[in-house]
């Protein structure tokens, strides 16, 4: 490890199986905070785990079922039972981004949507907040998206479930910063992850959109989140939703 100015921090990433998430996982353990590493598939998640150890750093996997509250709370009680009581940082990665057209949208799929994006967030900060401003401190990051504050053909399901985590990250910056927790968002562009290259002409359209003209690697996005999670880089943010999109906030 090269330096560790998260030492002694624990930290919950969902979502961390693979692409974004995984990247986060392995930044913030390569600055010292044990790190959870939570997804449905235990085998992809080992492998993240082990994957942090070789390289010196410490991880337990925690396997998350985020369909509905109680779920939500049994994880969130296993995440605190693997952090030996604590989580100080929580990145709610995990979240579903089905595209197709507003009339073909069934109610399942809107339903389960925003269970993933909305719901299984809002219950995990209920869950762990509090926690973090008993100890005086903490630092919460959602992940959203440029969908969330431009307008996108086929991504208004997606669209509207991340505008709302936009708005729960300053509601909650509100309610939770007095009391030590800073509570931000990176709202991410086109990035190519295991799932994105798989279309990789739709990733590759999206990204020429942006002034950069090219897809953010997940190790990128990882950064803008650890600088997020780290109160020694970021003590004076809090209700930010920082876009990460190679600038397509600008055009």
């Amino acid at each position: 490890m090269t330096s560790a100015p998260m030492q002694g921090k624990v930290a919950l990433v969902t979502g961390a199986t693979s692409g974004i998430g995984a990247a986060v996982a392995e930044a913030l353990a390569e600055r010292g905070a044990h790190t959870l590493v939570a997804g449905r598939d235990a085998g992809r998640g080992e492998a993240v785990v082990g994957g942090i150890e070789k390289r010196g750093g410490s991880a337990d996997f925690v396997g998350a079922d985020l369909r509905d509250a109680e779920s939500v709370r049994r994880f969130a009680r296993d995440a605190l039972g693997r952090g030996g009581g604590r989580v100080d940082i929580l990145v709610n990665n995990a979240g579903i981004y089905p595209f197709g057209p507003t009339e073909e949208t069934e109610e399942r799929l809107y339903d389960t949507v925003y269970a993933l994006n909305v719901k299984a967030p809002f219950y995990l900060v209920a869950e762990l907040a509090p926690g973090m401003a008993d100890r005086g401190g903490g630092a919460i990051v959602n992940v959203s998206t440029t969908a969330a504050a431009v307008g996108f053909p086929g991504m208004a399901l997606y669209g509207s479930s991340k505008a709302a985590v936009n708005l729960l990250t300053k509601a909650w910056a509100a309610e939770y910063g007095p009391r030590g927790v800073r509570v931000n968002a990176v709202q991410v562009g086109p990035t190519r992850t295991e799932t994105t290259a798989r279309t990789e002409e739709n990733l590759q359209r999206l990204a020429a959109q942006a002034p950069a003209q090219r897809p953010a690697a997940a190790a990128e996005v990882a950064a803008a989140i650890v600088y997020l999670a780290d109160d020694g880089t970021s003590s004076f943010v809090q209700g930010a939703v920082l876009p990460v999109d190679g600038g397509r906030v600008a055009v």
